[in-house]
């Protein structure tokens, strides 16, 4: 009867896995009126993959105009899709990119090139005299980072140094892709554009620079949180940037895209920098406002979005802006309303999905647990006797907490640029910054571990690995290493079902699983190799980890049965797993909404804040999603090794997947 309910559910889940990528792709498609394909563009740097939604009305005898969508720091072309679904629907042939280091694309990150200095002002407004513009080191990737903001068509004093190293392309592959979709037949590419988001948007204006001037110019630049710059930083005589649109964020958390300045203010608009990008004075500038001709290239405006940095990309007066800003400067008219949108819709299927995926391998782990073979992975849960006091439970707790949630911004960041890590070997990014954050708890946590263990031997306690999840009934005084063996088998079985899942969605739909930010999707060879290179420190984290949250702090919860038991035993454990990382978000957004500036950016500077106090958004999710799978399979097994290993192939399979590559 139980194997005959985890049949079932096994089947429901993986059937509505499918009923929503059908729904889907109905939308991607507009219900077969925009075609679908994919490919990689033939590059001397590593071929570069893209995606390609073409109207059933484009074709060599009528053809339509063009946008080239590129994505930000740490997405892929999927991050586009809202863009990209809104405007092909709408008669435009549009092409999504995977840029240098991500998604699919072979070239590399470090072909975008570097040089030892950086601005911390807007280019163009710097003074070494001022101290604003400042020599760099360290590792390659720490100056790549530090060079986003360096642009290859900007002057020599910002695009090359002394040392010979130079901004070789900061389109990342751009330029290329945007020659290759306007050679393509169906695309009318006197009536092309160009859109990009966050390290997108630096892609954008390098691809509007290299066409300036040219029969194939972008006719309109649609910045999706971008830096501004004054004509000092480039050759202004012979590059000229037709009809640009910046969509700004309201709670930005990287400062270069609010002027370095602490908040999004109406002060802001009225800087010189900004009146002389809208071409008027500090008297009339306005957010909202369109300012100059279409006809001549002159049009600017700044879209004021009441959103942040990483949300920027589905919102839908963002969106509904730029549809109205490509009609007017592309030279076509739609049906459809521009606050029409289904792109949302989509991204909400394609969450349910992926949710459906991941909670599908219980019911998996249930069916494979009934076998001989892993039978033996289930046991019984040690005894209440175990359990700590309750003012003990809460001092626990509170450290584990605390020591998660005061850490992260400053070890993420270390490993993100700075930590000594071959470079040739560690080649991604974001993992880096992981893997700084995870190897400190690991140390802390590996002695808490060994001195709790220690002080069990000393106090005569037989069952003390079996008591924290690392042990067995059979053997509870010493460490389990053929049940971690089979549990790790077991959660290799429950993950590449879950990965089956994934490439049947996107051979079939053209779809991965992910909402918004890249989460799941299939490996290249390289990635699968970096994916090798991070696991077993993933791996050493979640079991000392859940270790901790699951069994070592397990509470009378733990034993009640059925589903209130389980929601109670949740509840704790995600309080003691995700407590320190809430602790952090809020102390990033709160001052945020009181206008005051990111936390991050106010308590520890601009250096710690950024790239990962922004991930917050989409790391929080994931922690609570892994407690939730760990504490399920904890209950059933009595053992931390299962609920690890999954967390950890799962974590480590959304930064190696498709994330940022050297």
């Amino acid at each position: 009867m139980k194997n005959r309910k985890s049949l079932i559910c096994l089947a429901v889940l993986t059937l509505a896995v499918f009923v929503c990528m059908i729904f889907a792709n109905m939308i991607q498609t507009d219900n077969g009126n925009v075609k679908i394909t994919e490919g990689y563009l033939q590059y001397e740097l590593g071929d570069m993959y893209y995606k390609l939604y073409v109207p059933s009305t484009a074709n060599s005898a009528n053809k339509a105009p063009a946008v080239l969508l590129l994505h930000g720091y740490q997405n892929d072309h999927e991050t586009c899709a809202a863009y990209a679904i809104e405007l092909a629907r709408r008669g435009v042939v549009v092409m999504s990119l995977d840029e240098y280091g991500h998604g699919w694309t072979k070239a590399g990150l470090a072909n975008r090139g570097f040089v030892n200095h950086k601005v911390t002002v807007n280019y163009g407004e710097d003074s070494e005299a001022d101290g604003t513009f400042v020599s760099i080191g360290g590792a390659n990737r720490y100056r790549i980072m530090m060079n986003f903001s360096n642009l290859s068509f900007f002057n020599e004093h910002y695009s090359a140094d002394s040392d010979g190293n130079i901004m070789t392309d900061s389109s990342c592959g751009g330029v290329f892709a945007y020659a290759a979709l306007a050679d393509m037949e169906m695309v009318d590419n006197e009536r092309m554009g160009v859109s990009g988001h966050s390290m997108g948007t630096w892609s954008s204006w390098t691809v509007a620079a290299a066409y300036s001037g040219t029969p194939i110019e972008p006719k309109a630049t649609v910045l999706q949180c971008g830096e501004l710059f004054t004509d000092k930083a480039y050759d202004s005589g012979a590059i000229h940037f037709n009809n640009v649109l910046l969509l700004q964020a309201k709670y930005d958390e990287f400062s270069y895209f609010r002027d370095y300045e602490n908040t999004v203010s109406d002060d802001l608009l009225k800087s010189d920098l900004r009146t002389g990008f809208l071409g008027t004075t500090a008297g009339n500038a306005a957010w909202n406002t369109t300012f100059g001709r279409f006809s001549d290239g002159s049009a600017r405006r700044i879209q004021l979005l009441m959103t942040n940095h990483r949300l920027t990309t589905h919102n839908a007066k963002g969106l509904a802006t730029a549809i109205e800003w490509f009609e007017a400067a592309l030279g076509f008219t739609s049906d459809i309303p521009s606050g029409s949108q289904r792109a949302m819709t989509k991204e909400t299927l394609v969450l349910i999905a992926m949710l459906c995926a991941i909670f599908a391998m219980l019911p998996l782990m249930e069916l494979l647990l009934e076998t001989p073979f892993f039978s033996g992975v289930k046991q019984a849960l040690p005894s209440e006797e175990g359990i700590l006091p309750r003012k003990k439970w809460w001092l626990n707790a509170c450290v584990t907490m605390v020591l998660a949630g005061i850490t992260y911004p400053f070890m993420t960041q270390l490993g993100h640029g700075l930590l000594p890590l071959p470079e040739k070997v560690f080649r991604m990014t974001i993992g880096d910054g992981f893997l700084s954050y995870y190897g400190l708890l690991i140390i802390i946590m590996f002695i808490m571990t060994a001195v709790s263990l220690k002080k069990a031997g000393k106090n005569g306690q037989k069952d003390r690995y079996y008591n924290i999840g690392l042990g067995t009934e059979a053997q509870p005084d010493r460490f389990g290493w053929a049940l971690a063996g089979k549990s790790a088998l077991l959660a290799c079985c429950m993950v590449c079902f879950m990965y089956v899942i994934v490439w049947l969605c996107e051979t079939l739909f053209h779809l991965d699983l992910r909402f918004i930010w890249p989460f799941f999707k299939t490996f290249t060879g390289e990635r699968f190799l970096q994916f090798l290179v991070y696991i077993l420190l993933y791996m050493l984290f979640f079991v000392l980890n859940n270790s901790k949250a699951l069994a070592s702090l397990r509470t009378r919860s733990t034993y009640k049965a059925g589903f209130g038991g389980f929601l109670s035993c949740w509840v704790k454990n995600a309080f003691v797993m995700t407590g320190g990382v809430i602790a952090i978000t809020l102390l990033e957004y709160i001052p945020f909404f009181a206008e005051l500036g990111p936390g991050a950016d106010l308590l520890f500077g601009s250096t710690f804040g950024g790239p990962f106090m922004s991930l917050l958004i989409v790391f929080l999710p994931q922690i609570l999603v892994f407690s939730i799978l760990a504490a399920y399979i904890y209950r059933r097994t009595a053992n931390v090794f299962t609920g690890a290993f999954v967390s950890a192939a799962l974590a480590c399979w959304i930064v190696t997947g498709g994330s940022s590559m050297l």
